[in-house]
């Protein structure tokens, strides 16, 4: 059986300034016992022998080889900007001041 009460669930929402209504504190208290004895299962199931996993298939590496490919010349990465100035796109500042 769990250690949460009702009394503690009221004392943790204080503590972390929630405002809880009692229906809301009884509906936590239920709730919050069922994780507390989940992890409480698997505490017992975890043994020494038993290695911690974070995913239950092994993970192959997800990034792909970093290869040079064709790139964009200069005026085709410009030809669909509103605004240029024949090498760089040209935006509105928004610090509230050109630098």
């Amino acid at each position: 059986m769990s250690e949460i009460t009702p009394e503690r669930v009221a004392h943790l929402a204080s503590l972390a300034r929630i405002a809880l209504t009692p229906d809301e504190i009884e509906t936590l208290t239920g709730e919050l016992g069922a994780i507390v004895d989940a992890v409480a299962t698997v505490q017992q199931v975890a043994t020494p022998d038993v290695p911690a996993t974070s995913h239950p298939i092994p993970l192959t590496g997800g990034m792909r080889p970093d290869v040079p490919g064709v790139t964009l010349t200069t005026e085709q990465a410009l030809a669909g900007a509103p605004d240029h100035d024949g090498s760089r796109f040209r935006v509105t500042a928004i610090l509230g001041e050109e630098q």
